[in-house]
């Protein structure tokens, strides 16, 4: 074949559900920027016209018939140039996920998604029709007539089709059809939510196929906190024959992030340059990167001024704060101040124009105040260890602190009830009680200080507390947001420690000093959640096996056996802790505030891992491995 050279572009979008003006926005930026670059093809992500998360709404007709005017807007903005846009189309009674092809302001034609992603957080046949292999049919709208399907499309003899995200996980994916065809050319839209070390199986998914089939490769993943939950990393790939030839900074806080390349096509193309990637991830920093992001997107996408938090001086809670002093230095170094001020949405002219005659870090420190207003609650069963943890980690960030007691308020309902029942609460008898009402008379105040700020109250159960319901219903539990609860806490203790080491966090020496409790016990018994529990790490294992691996009970105590992690008693006595907490704390989990999905599984009933609130409580199951 004759050499032929094409300017290709693939832009990730932080798009909304449903914010036309905004989506809009963002892919005329992206068209814009790729014309700049005097680009043939650009490639943008999955649905970006609508938004991925739309959720139930696209069973509502309107929604696709809305996306298709705002397609006919983007269309105008097309000259001179190929633009691959992500839609629904509403076609014979069946909603289809399709990628439509613009080039020079006709609209060529739209691929139809064959295969639809139904595994963890992935619901897409609820919503979606998969579109059959080779098929093309012709439809109408307003007096117009188009191609949809398996179709193959060119651009100055260079034939390109798509594979749209869930197309190219699957073994019999349709590059294995494209290529007997002659294409050169894969562009792969996609909606791939983050979690941590994903990026190097997409890495090898995009650069393997481009070896396996001699051809080149651009992805388009979507970036940001889009509707609430997934978080999406805006990784942008470019490869050929194997080679990486452009990829971009994940994660970043822009509402656009395009990569550009010049490809050569012939029988032997001409590869000029190649990035070298290099594993292993870092999980830590992938970590906190999402985390970041989330929070920023999330505040300003919910129209919130900031965050409220009830700082303990724990982990947790330390590692919410963390977050956000994070989510400043990470957005003001992607976006520059007086852009991530901007975006933000709350700063008032007066406040920027202070920032802005200020150093770099006493103005990232200034924002952190503004942004994180934290309290530390004490009671007669504090510690002073943590409340100079909570106190130092605030002033080190720059954070707002408040600190007061509630003991007169714990005294009040415990007295009320006493008097009703006619006789003392004691610990002896009302253990739980007496510890509940500690941590449930701390959410009116601290929901006070969210209400006056008009912020985000932050919940700060973890993924290892929401598997026993090691938490307070209305307490800990209370807020607007549970950014942590997807990480399991073995992993938050080790996140602290680096945190200090690698991202300078002094402030955090005194939590990682000190052993996780819920201080709800009189001091003298010492009381520690691994005490109450289990270690972490054992905790974590048995949920993972439970049910990311989905094991019984029985299959669970074999492989920890195996692994000699405790004696045989010891391993029943944990195993059966933990499936019996999970069993009746399913109600717990079905409440916790929205969270983020950062690791390849969660156990939230609302994206993840769907369990009955009431259930046999696996009594037979657990009796068997009692048995062995």
């Amino acid at each position: 074949m004759e050499e032929t050279r094409l300017m290709l572009a693939a832009a990730a979008l932080n798009q909304t559900p449903m914010d036309w003006a905004g989506n809009l926005q963002n892919i005329q930026t992206a068209i814009s920027e790729a014309k700049q670059n005097n680009t043939n093809i650009l490639l943008l992500p999955e649905l970006c016209i609508t938004g991925y998360g739309c959720e139930d709404m696209f069973l509502s007709p309107w929604l696709s018939e809305m996306a298709f005017d705002q397609l006919l807007k983007v269309k105008e903005w097309c000259e001179g140039i190929t633009v691959a846009i992500g839609l629904p189309i509403f076609l014979n009674q069946s909603i289809y996920n399709t990628a439509c092809v613009i080039k020079n302001k006709e609209i060529i034609g739209f691929t139809a998604k064959q295969f639809l992603a139904n595994d963890g957080v992935h619901y897409e046949p609820r919503w979606f029709t998969p579109w059959p292999a080779h098929e093309v049919q012709e439809f109408e709208r307003l007096g117009q007539k188009y191609k949809i399907g398996d179709i193959i499309y060119e651009e100055q003899g260079v034939n390109y089709a798509f594979e749209i995200c869930e197309d190219a996980w699957r073994p019999n994916r349709p590059a294995e059809r494209h290529m007997p065809k002659g294409v050169q050319l894969i562009l792969n839209p996609s909606a791939s939510h983050f979690a941590l070390s994903k990026t190097d199986v997409r890495y090898r998914l995009v650069v393997d196929a481009s070896k396996k089939y001699q051809c080149a490769y651009m992805y388009a993943n979507l970036l940001g906190n889009e509707a609430g939950k997934m978080i999406y990393d805006g990784e942008v790939l470019i490869a050929q024959n194997g080679k990486l030839i452009r990829r971009n900074e994940l994660l970043c806080f822009k509402d656009v992030d395009m990569e550009c390349a010049e490809v050569c096509f012939s029988a032997q193309p001409e590869i000029a340059e190649v990035i070298e990637y290099l594993p292993p991830i870092d999980e830590n920093k992938e970590l906190i990167a999402a985390l970041s992001l989330a929070l920023f997107d999330y505040m300003r996408k919910s129209r919130s001024r900031g965050f409220v938090l009830s700082l303990s001086g724990g982990a947790d809670s330390s590692l919410c704060a963390v977050a956000v002093a994070e989510m400043v230095r990470r957005g003001v170094e992607s976006l520059g101040l007086e852009a991530f001020v901007e975006k933000a949405l709350f700063f008032s002219g007066e406040d920027k124009a202070g920032l802005a005659q200020l150093p770099q870090e006493d103005a990232r420190k200034a924002i952190v105040n503004r942004m994180l207003t934290c309290a530390y609650q004490g009671t007669v069963n504090s510690s002073d260890n943590t409340y100079i943890s909570a106190k130092e980690l605030a002033d080190s960030i720059g954070a707002t602190f408040y600190n007061w007691t509630i003991d007169a308020e714990v005294q009040g309902y415990t007295s009320k009830i006493e008097h009703a029942l006619a006789r003392e609460l004691t610990w002896a008898q009302d253990d739980i009680t007496l510890q509940n009402i500690q941590a449930r008379v701390r959410a009116p105040a601290i929901w006070m200080l969210a209400n006056i700020k008009y912020a985000l109250l932050m919940a700060t159960s973890n993924r290892s507390e929401a598997s026993v319901g090691y938490a307070t219903m209305d307490g800990d539990t209370a807020g607007s947001i549970s950014p942590i609860a997807g990480i399991d806490k073995a992993f938050i203790r080790q996140f602290l420690v680096w945190a200090q080491q690698e991202l300078g966090y002094t402030g955090l020496q005194y939590v990682n000093n000190l052993q996780p409790s819920a201080e709800l016990r009189p001091s003298e018994e010492e009381q520690t959640d691994e005490k109450d529990l289990m270690p972490y790490e054992v905790l974590n294992m048995i949920e993972r096996l439970a049910f990311h691996d989905r094991y019984s009970p029985e299959e669970v105590y074999d492989i920890l056996l195996e692994q000699k992690v405790a004696t045989p008693d010891l391993l029943k006595l944990w195993i059966t802790k933990f499936y019996s907490l999970w069993s009746r704390n399913q109600w717990k989990r079905e409440r916790y505030a929205p969270a983020f999905h950062l690791d390849d599984y969660n156990v939230d009933p609302r994206s993840w891992l769907r369990f009955p609130i009431l259930s046999g409580g696996f009594k037979e199951e657990l009796q068997r491995m009692q048995n062995k």
